[in-house]
């Protein structure tokens, strides 16, 4: 872990990352991939120490409130967020000037922030999303070994919930040969309709893989499933994107149980739930500001 001191923390579009790198150890994380210019080991994460100070810069500065989005390129709740609390610093400065947010993670760490982004969601808007990839509990350690399992994932959507906070879900990847079965989905379409989710977003029965992260993938397949990669070589050779060969009727199940359920499928339409802040909320920055 290493510190740096940044000049913004705010995209044209609003997302923030507080961290850069991860130690969550997903075998197929695509942020691991070259085109991303990273210069220090992955695992070695930097830490945007003056994030919190550009966040109230840029949010005192803005005309209008918007939604801030996190958690795109590095999870806002790796295991040195229990220490550094960066993450939930830049939520206090959200919850203070009463912009909204949308968070992506796959940690239960979270629910130490419920009350803040409850108090967000009363003045604003609160979204959490949640990466659920693999429903078998076991598989679930090999393939995402530093996170919690997919069940207290399911877990933490069921308290959101319960607590009236909206949810989507990212159903990816699907891993060709591993974990692209009926029996998977439907364990994990199972969970998002018992809690009750807004939404599923999915780009399909695959994955992606590039330089950088085929390489790390790879040797997880060699490690935990010997003969796979020989098997991904000869059917998916060095393409880009790899669906799978059960993606007809996985995405056959995926959608009718989705239309069955009142579950928003179609990306536009999530994209912009995620992005849009109520418009009651920017009529009254207007009259505030």
């Amino acid at each position: 872990m290493h510190f740096v001191n940044v000049k913004g923390i705010l995209s044209e579009k609003n997302g923030m990352n507080v961290y850069r790198g991860c130690s969550h150890g997903c075998i197929y994380c695509d942020a691991r991939s070259k085109c991303y210019g990273f210069t220090h080991r992955f695992e070695d994460i930097e830490v945007k120490q003056n994030a919190p100070e550009l966040l109230e810069r840029a949010l005192r500065s803005k005309r209008r409130r918007c939604m801030i989005g996190t958690g795109a390129m590095c999870d806002p709740y790796m295991h040195c967020e229990n220490k550094l609390q960066i993450t939930r610093k830049c939520l206090e400065i959200i919850d203070l000037y009463e912009f909204g947010v949308s968070v992506l993670t796959k940690s239960d760490r979270i629910l130490r922030d419920l009350e803040l982004l409850k108090s967000i969601n009363r003045k604003a808007k609160c979204v959490v999303q949640m990466t659920l990839t693999t429903y078998d509990e076991a598989l679930c350690k090999i393939v995402e070994p530093g996170v919690c399992t997919t069940r207290r994932r399911y877990e933490v959507l069921k308290i959101m919930q319960e607590n009236g906070i909206p949810t989507v879900v990212w159903l990816c990847p699907i891993l060709p040969f591993i974990n692209d079965t009926e029996e998977n989905l439907n364990g994990i379409l199972d969970y998002c309709i018992d809690a009750g989710v807004y939404g599923i977003i999915n780009f399909g029965m695959g994955m992606t893989l590039r330089d950088g992260d085929r390489e790390y993938f790879y040797a997880a397949l060699d490690k935990y499933f010997p003969g796979m990669k020989e098997k991904y070589i000869r059917t998916f050779g060095s393409a880009y994107e790899i669906p799978s060969p059960n993606e007809k009727r996985l995405n056959e199940i995926f959608m009718k149980r989705c239309s069955e359920n009142g579950i928003v499928t179609g990306k536009d339409r999530l994209f912009g739930y995620l992005n849009d802040l109520p418009e009651r909320f920017e009529q009254l920055s207007i009259l505030d500001m």
